[in-house]
């Protein structure tokens, strides 16, 4: 199929009538879509669009805008299979964490869709005779969004959803590698009832539309998520109009496992969180930190659930790690387990790419456990957004929360523990916007803030009821009766 842009409220191709491709990781012979490859005249023409539509949408009251999304939640989970599938073969992602991930998106929408009814402000005394405050939220007014191919619905929604509900016009920017997922959920909210021209939907290259996004006059808030680099550039070149700005970056994501941790348990945990999703997670953990009395015992269980993990195409039944998403990231992962066995690491299982039978039409490896890992290493320091894991040891709780601080991210970070005292003494001391306590690092809800410290993220925090702070300013208002 070849998919159009929104602009307007009307699908239209680019321009320049220059088109890409995207095709599934886990089997290249097949193409999922066609895309328009815009540029920066068709991204001024969403802008435009959006600013004119805004003032018209920020009218309809917010309850109504909340119905509206609440339909696109449904219109949404009627197709939920159906994107599900186009999800698997666009990202690679296994089949069950696509309805997942579907499933949240629904559940963003209808959340989102309630703070419809809460949008209100205070009513304060004055010290003055006769005098009434009043506070109410009001939009921005033209948001721009940038999304990436990891979590192809998720982030696109929980960005969209915010920014509709406070009255704001959007325009969606999703990453060239799997923008379809983004492509289905503004289909819903257009067919759900969206003013025209207030959700615009513009696909095409960073360079081009990206950029526009972030330097045009009439965008009055970026909200970014991908990576560290493109993020500081980003709050940059806005800072020089003063633009409001969001930034969900990389991590390097720690998971401590004490001594008095169940074993069993602990592995299951940190194997979900470096390993599902083949790793592609900015959450994801690349770093245990295990305490040395057990570090044999559970290295060894590590290993052995690790080489159980069968690796393969989404869409088959028991598989449990996909693709990655390119032929650029997969080098990037087999790149990092040469850094790191060059730095004196020890490989102990995978790290290879998978060639043979049905792996060879695919971007496959197998997930990688390295040892004898010091916390200066870059395998210890730097993001690798693969299926790669270092294994380090630490002689205490103390020595453990100094390896996980020591970086220069902090989004997530878990740990394994039976005692109650050491899991808030971590809570305490951990440097991380997300904390998990024998849950896996990588597990967050829509319905609670999202977001992390240090280089991890600028801004206000994403999801949750106070999603809407960033899409939305204070109006004070006095009143003399």
């Amino acid at each position: 199929m070849t998919f159009k842009n929104l602009i307007g409220g009307e699908w239209v191709g680019a321009r320049a009538g220059a088109t890409f491709e995207t095709r599934n990781p886990a089997d290249t012979s097949e193409t999922v879509a066609t895309y328009q490859k815009s540029d920066a005249d068709d991204t001024r023409a969403a802008i435009a669009a959006a600013k004119a539509a805004q003032p018209a949408w920020a009218a309809v009251p917010a309850p109504k805008r909340g119905e509206i999304l609440y339909r696109a939640a449904n219109i949404l989970e009627s197709r939920a299979d159906q994107v599900a599938r186009e999800m698997t073969r666009e990202e690679g992602k296994t089949l069950p964490e696509a309805r997942g991930e579907v499933g949240r998106a629904i559940n963003i929408l209808r959340y989102i869709g309630g703070e419809g009814a809460r949008l209100g402000g205070d009513n304060v005394p004055s010290e003055r005779d006769r005098v009434l405050i009043q506070t109410r939220r009001r939009p921005l007014g033209v948001v721009g969004l940038i999304t990436p191919w990891n979590f192809p619905i998720a982030i696109p929604t929980w960005k969209t959803a915010p920014a509709l509900i406070t009255g704001n016009a959007v325009v969606l920017k999703p990453s060239d590698l799997a923008p379809l997922c983004a492509v289905r959920m503004v289909e819903a909210l257009h067919e759900a009832g969206v003013t025209k021209g207030a959700l615009n939907l513009v696909t095409g290259p960073g360079s081009k539309v990206g950029n526009e996004i972030v330097t045009n006059p009439d965008v009055k808030a970026i909200s970014f998520t991908g990576s560290e680099g493109t993020g500081s550039a980003i709050a940059v070149e806005a800072a020089k109009r003063r633009a409001r700005v969001q930034l969900e970056m990389g991590g390097k994501n720690p998971t401590i496992v004490l001594a008095d941790a169940d074993i069993a348990d602990a592995v299951n945990v940190v194997v979900n969180a470096a390993f599902f999703s083949t790793g592609q997670r900015c959450t994801a953990t690349s770093r245990v930190i295990v305490e040395e009395p057990i570090v044999a015992r559970f290295t060894e269980a590590l290993v052995a659930r690790t080489k159980a993990l069968k690796v393969g195409n989404g869409l088959e039944a028991g598989i449990d790690i996909g693709p990655s998403i390119d032929e650029k990231q997969l080098g990037v992962v087999m790149d990092y387990v040469g850094v790191g066995t060059s730095e004196g690491a020890k490989l102990l299982v995978g790290g290879e790419r998978l060639k043979e039978g049905a792996h060879a039409r695919g971007y496959f490896s197998s997930p990688a456990v390295m040892t004898e890992v010091a916390p200066t290493m870059r395998v210890a320091q730097e993001e690798i957004f693969g299926p790669v894991l270092a294994v380090l040891p630490a002689s205490s709780l103390d020595h453990a929360i100094e390896i996980s601080n020591g970086i220069r991210f902090g989004l997530s970070a878990g740990i394994c523990t039976s005692s109650l005292s050491s899991a808030y003494e971590f809570i305490n001391r951990i440097e991380a916007g997300l904390v998990m306590v024998n849950l896996p690092s990588a597990g967050v809800e829509y319905h609670v803030p999202f977001g992390g410290s240090k280089a991890s993220s600028l801004g206000m925090r994403e999801q949750g009821g106070v999603a809407v702070d960033f899409y939305s300013e204070w109006q004070t208002a006095y009143l003399k009766y």
